[in-house]
């Protein structure tokens, strides 16, 4: 029970080879969970620097009458 042997060694190993090594399909999974949470960050971090509309201003978007007014 104190220290690990060859087998616990090996087992680790395959188990780290199945989740993240290879071209398997949890390794890929792993990879877009690495993005999604990278993007969520991101995300989260944007938010401080919002680029939305001004207070009062809708965020509808704009109608094709609209539009026209903007263009001339």
């Amino acid at each position: 029970m104190g220290a690990m042997s060859i087998w616990h060694w090996a087992i680790l190993a395959v188990v780290a080879l199945l989740l993240f090594g290879g071209r398997g399909k949890l390794s890929g999974l792993m990879g877009d969970a690495a993005k999604g949470i990278k993007a969520f960050r991101e995300g989260l971090k944007d938010d401080d620097k919002k680029d939305g509309p001004a207070a009062g201003v809708s965020s509808l978007p704009r109608t094709e009458a609209e539009k026209d007014e903007l263009k001339n």
